[in-house]
């Protein structure tokens, strides 16, 4: 109960901090801008909220984008997962690292000196994983045969996949230089390799996949801290 009145409080803090920034703007309006560059390095709180809350997850996700004009940041996230899953007459689990990178553009017009963003933007992913099949069971309707467990304990190694990612979000000035950030994703999955007998069933990254369809969703709390290099 405690993990769940956990997660229930950083997700409404990560609403109204990003709703705050926008009933500062009237009061700055006056302030001459001065736009930071640098670099902004930050932690998925999503993806260690969920490794906290739930037993079968484990994973972290670094993001991190870089300013090259006044509306235009090249961005990027690296991070690792591992998911065991408990399918139906399938037991195993998934492990492995991706790496993202793209673009955001920023839609928001700061008043003053406020860094905020609302933006949209694109990735293209990358997953290289090891996928674990522990055992399966034989499919059976018939209840007066026992139950059909099979104990496989096989590994497949070098599976891969690629993706084109649609991501939509804001990012909020907490405080100097630390912003509270939150992101949806929309993942059009490309190309997969595939262990032998069976498909895919989690890529690190895109996240669960869909045997009828190739298409992906995700989303994203960060808190990330910008390292100013210049100012424009």
């Amino acid at each position: 109960m405690n993990k769940k009145l956990t997660f229930i409080f950083i997700i409404n803090y990560c609403f109204f901090s990003l709703y705050g920034f926008s009933q500062e703007s009237d009061s700055l309006s006056a302030i001459k801008t001065q736009n930071k560059y640098g670099l902004r390095v930050g932690v998925d709180l999503a993806k260690l909220t969920r490794s906290f809350l739930d037993d079968d997850f484990e994973g972290i996700e670094i993001a991190a984008d870089y300013r090259i004009t006044k509306k235009l940041f090249l961005a990027g996230e690296i991070g690792r997962d591992k998911k065991k899953y408990d399918e139906d007459y399938l037991y195993g689990d998934t492990q492995g690292q991706y790496l993202k990178l793209g673009v955001n553009y920023n839609a928001y017009e700061n008043w003053g000196n406020m860094q905020n963003e609302i933006y949209a933007g694109f990735r293209y992913g990358y997953a290289n994983f090891n996928q674990h099949l522990e055992a399966f069971e034989i499919y059976n309707t018939n209840l007066f045969f026992p139950r059909d467990l099979r104990t496989v304990n096989r590994e497949f190694k070098g599976l891969s996949a690629h993706w084109f990612e649609i991501q939509g979000g804001a990012k909020a000035e907490i405080l100097d230089n630390l912003f509270l950030g939150i992101h949806l994703q929309l993942k059009v999955l490309l190309n997969q390799k595939e262990p032998d007998g069976f498909g895919n069933l989690y890529i690190p990254g895109f996240h669960r996949v869909n045997a009828n369809s190739s298409i992906g969703v995700g989303y994203g709390y960060t808190l990330s801290y910008l390292i100013p290099i210049t100012k424009k």
